[in-house]
Order: structure tokens, then C-alpha cells, then sequence
């Protein structure tokens, strides 16, 4: 977005400059205030992206609702699967209390083997491939010794079936790994011995009828390392012994302490739960979705929304702002949106009245609200002397209006300079992509702006003010439609001539430094104020 706002700004700079008179303000001034300082423009403006979004707020709340929708639909359309749940302790012959659940996490991936699942199929009869009898069961480890088993089936007593006939095959495929474990360490031990008392035949072989003879150290000191080895092998054998008798018998408490603790049973679902649960889910997917779409679009349009950042791209300051209207039976905002509009329509009626010149207001986004605001300036200005609205939007969105309401007489542009002496005439016409920029001075050498809020990017915001000044088309200021009701930016420009118009008739009598003649003007309406008088441009 600051690449966009620096590269516009650029552009903006490189057109004509216009100042205007004491108290008003060129649409080439958004070249000065745009480009002042572009290194102080963030990369990534949060309160104008906070403020987009809130806007867009249709966008998400949609989805977000197509999510509440689509989330309640699958749980009706698409019900889960008739479930059963087991649960199975399993004992360990190592359990240590801080293990880590390194037993219990082998116990599952052993109960997802084709050895436990073929062994559950032939337990009840089916003749169905264990690799796709896999898919339907998963074991969970709720703690070191607790196995649990999910297992889904065509029905609620199929699914049962198929939970206890693998709950027994686990069982009985842990209780023979863990016999085999013991009959094996039994015999290497039970091995252990048998060549322990081998080597100690040897040595009471070697010993034989032979005691220690003082008369010889050497032959006694032979004997006696004898007698120890003896010694030694005795003990060790003794110790084999043992062990084998421990290992055999730790075998029956890991087999009794591995066994079905919950008994296979189905698994009851509520309907309303599960749609609860997955609208909720739906909902948070639909809400997350639509405000990443609403910030990432918003960040990529780069539509101007903040009266600060409208006025610094036209060069003008907000004049005033109208609120949407709010809908429902509430009248009390409608109270509030008629007197804001009444307001408005008392200013620029003020401006216009003060201005000696043509004044015309020009759309951006909002031709019918700029209808009304027209029809409404005009009965205003009515009091003084007779008024012609002067048509120059590309639709019929002004006769729609007056066909609505009534009001004053509306008139093409070709028809405006046919008018009487005496009659004041209100240009009305748009500034919206397709514009025929040279019919704009016809309309009035002064204009005020109505500009939608987020409705044009900062590319066209700057060629708007680029081609009124290249037109000479004085910029009186901005309304702003549609505001964002939190926005608290100011919309004048402090650093560059104010853009309030306080009356000045009189136009710049040069131009990029050079003269302006009569000849170099664009041809201008007559301007007939409220005496009658008729004064040119």
C-alpha cells in the first residue's frame, strides 16, 4: 500500500500547479500534501486497515454464517458412523512410575498391526482384509497402563462385536509376548547355571581329595584359589536359580493385570451436540476466512475510508460528512441523519450563494445521493432567486431524484447557457472513471466534491485532483458519504491553504508562471447571480 501511495504521489507531483484564491484550495494542492513527507507514511496503516475491515464487516459476517450453515449441515446430512469404545489396562513387566509413555505409545502401534486385526477377524468370522479392517478402529493411550479402542461399524451391535473381538486379541497377544519374554529369560538364565555347575565339576574335579600343605606355599596357594572359585561358582548358581524362579513368576501378575477394565459398548451421539459443536467450528472457519480476505482486499484496493487520508489525496479539506441512512424502524437515528442533512445542505447552499462564480458539485461513487444533496441545495438557494440544476451525470440518477421529490427545474448542459439572466445554475456531474474531463468547466469553474467513502483507490483520488487542476476546476473542499462512525481523523489540511470557501470571485491571473489571457481560459457559462446581473467567468 505505501509502494501504491508513493508511486501516486509521484505522479500527482509532476501536474500543473494552480493556487488558488485566499481561503480556497486547487485540486493541485494534493501534490504538496500528499508528497511532504512520504518516508513519514507507515508500511502498514492499522487504523485504516482496522477501519476497512469494519466496514467489509458484510463480507465476513457472511461467511461467517455460511460457516454456521455449511458447519449444521454436514452434522445433519452427514451423521457419524455407528461407534463402539473399549478400554483395556495393560500391564508391563518394566512399568516404572516415571515413565514416559514410551509402553503404552507400543501397545498402540502394536494393536494398528494386521497380526491383532487378522487375529479380531477370524474371532468373528469375517472374511474381510485386515489392511481395511485398519481404517476402522485407532487406539488412544489415555494413561501409561490405559488403552483405549474406538472401532466404527455398519451398526451399533457390529461395531461392539468388533471392539471386544479386538480388545481379546490385544489381550491375548500381550499375555503370550509377555509369557514368551519370561520363558526366554528363564531359560538363558536356567543356560546361565547349567555352565556355571559345569565349570564347578571341573573345579571340584581339579580340588579332588587335596587339602593345603603349609610345607608347600605354592601348592597352598593353588588349593585355596581353588576353594574360592568353588565358593564363588556356588553363589553364582544360587543366584541363576533365583532369578529364573522371579522371572517365571512375574509372568502371572502382568498376565492378571492385563485385561478389559470397560466392556465393549456403543457409543451414543447427540444430534443436537454435534451440530452445535460443528456449526461452532464452521462458524470460527467462516469468521477467520472472512477477515483475512476482508484485510488482505482491503490492503490490496487501497481505498482511502479516513476523512485525513480523502482530503490528503484530493488536496482539500471535508467540508462536511453525511452518515448512511440507518435502517429499521428507529427513528431516532433518522431524526439525527435528516438534521445532518439539513446541516449540509445549509453549507453548501452558504458556499454557493458566496461564490460570484458557477459552483458544481461532483460525484465519486454516490450520483444518487449527489442528486439529492443537489435537489436539496437548490430549494435552499430557491429563496433567493430562481435556480436551474444543471445535469451532467452520465445516468438519469438526477431526473430519478427530482422525479421523487419534485424540486427545481433540471436542465442538460447543452441547454444551460439558453437559460435567462437572472437565474442561478447548479452544476451536478461525476468524476468517476469515464468521465469527459473537458464538459467538467462547463458545469462551474468551482466545485465541491462528494466523495464515498472506500469507493476510489488512491491511484484515482490523484488523478481526480490532477485533472482539475489541469482543467482549473478550483476545489472548494469534499463531503464525505458514508464515513466510518468511528473515524476521529481530521479532514482539513493544516499545512496547506484552507479548503473552506469564504467567497472569493476572483480566479489566479497566472498559471505555472506564465500568463493567463482571455483566450487561454476554457470557455465559461454565464454565471447569473441573484440580481440579475450576468458576470463572466
Amino acid at each position: 500500500m505505501t509502494s501504491t501511495h508513493t508511486r501516486n504521489t509521484k505522479a500527482a507531483t509532476g501536474a500543473t500547479s494552480s493556487p488558488g484564491p485566499s481561503g480556497t484550495t486547487t485540486a493541485t494542492d494534493t501534490t504538496r500534501t500528499a508528497a511532504q513527507s512520504p518516508a513519514a507514511v507507515p508500511l502498514v496503516d492499522l487504523h485504516a486497515l482496522v477501519v476497512a475491515v469494519r466496514r467489509r464487516r458484510r463480507l465476513w459476517c457472511s461467511l461467517a454464517l455460511l460457516g454456521l450453515l455449511a458447519g449444521a449441515a454436514v452434522a445433519v446430512l452427514l451423521p457419524p458412523s455407528p461407534a463402539a469404545v473399549a478400554k483395556v489396562l495393560v500391564a508391563h513387566k518394566d512399568d516404572q512410575p516415571n515413565d514416559t509413555g514410551t509402553l503404552i505409545r507400543t501397545d498402540v502401534e502394536l494393536l494398528g498391526t494386521t497380526r491383532i486385526a487378522g487375529q479380531a477377524l477370524r474371532a468373528l468370522g469375517s472374511a474381510e482384509e485386515p489392511e481395511d479392517f485398519m481404517r476402522d478402529y485407532r487406539g488412544t493411550g489415555l494413561t501409561n497402563n490405559l488403552l483405549r479402542i474406538d472401532v466404527t461399524g455398519d451398526s451399533d451391535a457390529e461395531a461392539v462385536a468388533r471392539a471386544g473381538a479386538l480388545a481379546d486379541a490385544f489381550v491375548a497377544d500381550h499375555v503370550r509376548r509377555m509369557r514368551q519374554s519370561a520363558e526366554a529369560e528363564a531359560d538363558a538364565l536356567l543356560d546361565q547355571r547349567d555352565r556355571m555347575r559345569d565349570e564347578l565339576a571341573e573345579v571340584n574335579e581339579a580340588i579332588g581329595d587335596r587339602s593345603p600343605d603349609a610345607e608347600d606355599p605354592k601348592a597352598s596357594a593353588s588349593i585355596e584359589s581353588l576353594f574360592a572359585r568353588r565358593a564363588e561358582l556356588d553363589s553364582r548358581i544360587a543366584e541363576f536359580d533365583q532369578r529364573s524362579a522371579e522371572a517365571r513368576t512375574g509372568t502371572p501378575a502382568v498376565v492378571a493385570g492385563t485385561q478389559i477394565v470397560d466392556a465393549p459398548h456403543a457409543v451414543r451421539h447427540s444430534p443436537v451436540r454435534a451440530a452445535a459443536t460443528d456449526a461452532g467450528i464452521g462458524l470460527a472457519l467462516g469468521l477467520v476466512l472472512g477477515l483475512a480476505l476482508a484485510a488482505v482486499g482491503s490492503v490490496v484496493a487501497d481505498r482511502p475510508v479516513l476523512r485525513r487520508d480523502v482530503a490528503a489525496h484530493l488536496g482539500a479539506s471535508v467540508l462536511a460528512e453525511l452518515r448512511r441512512v440507518p435502517r429499521g424502524p428507529g427513528g431516532r437515528g433518522r431524526r439525527r441523519t435528516r438534521a445532518a442533512r439539513d446541516r449540509l445542505t445549509a453549507t453548501l447552499a452558504r458556499t454557493v450563494r458566496g461564490s460570484a462564480e458557477p459552483v458544481s458539485l461532483l460525484e465519486l461513487g454516490c450520483a444518487r445521493g449527489t442528486s439529492l444533496i443537489a435537489l436539496d441545495v437548490a430549494g435552499a438557494l430557491a429563496a433567493a432567486g430562481p435556480v436551474v440544476v444543471v445535469d451532467g451525470l452520465p445516468g438519469p440518477a438526477l431526473v430519478r431524484a427530482r422525479a421523487g421529490s419534485g424540486g427545481p427545474t433540471v436542465v442538460g448542459a447543452e441547454r444551460a447557457a439558453a437559460e435567462p439572466a437572472g437565474v442561478r445554475l447548479l452544476g451536478v456531474g461525476s468524476v468517476a472513471p469515464g468521465t469527459a474531463w473537458t464538459d467538467l468547466p462547463h458545469l462551474g469553474s468551482r466545485t465541491v466534491l462528494v466523495v464515498r467513502a472506500g469507493h476510489a483507490g488512491t491511484a484515482w483520488l490523484h488523478t481526480v485532483a490532477r485533472h482539475l487542476a489541469d482543467l482549473r476546476v478550483t476545489v472548494l473542499g469534499v463531503v464525505l458519504l458514508d464515513p466510518d462512525p468511528r473515524d476521529r481523523t481530521d479532514g482539513v489540511l493544516w499545512d496547506g491553504p484552507h479548503a473552506a470557501a469564504h467567497g472569493h470571485d476572483k480566479q489566479p491571473d497566472r498559471h505555472n508562471g506564465t500568463a493567463r489571457t482571455r483566450a487561454e481560459r476554457p470557455p465559461a457559462p454565464v454565471a447569473r447571480g441573484t440580481d440579475g446581473e450576468q458576470e463572466a467567468r
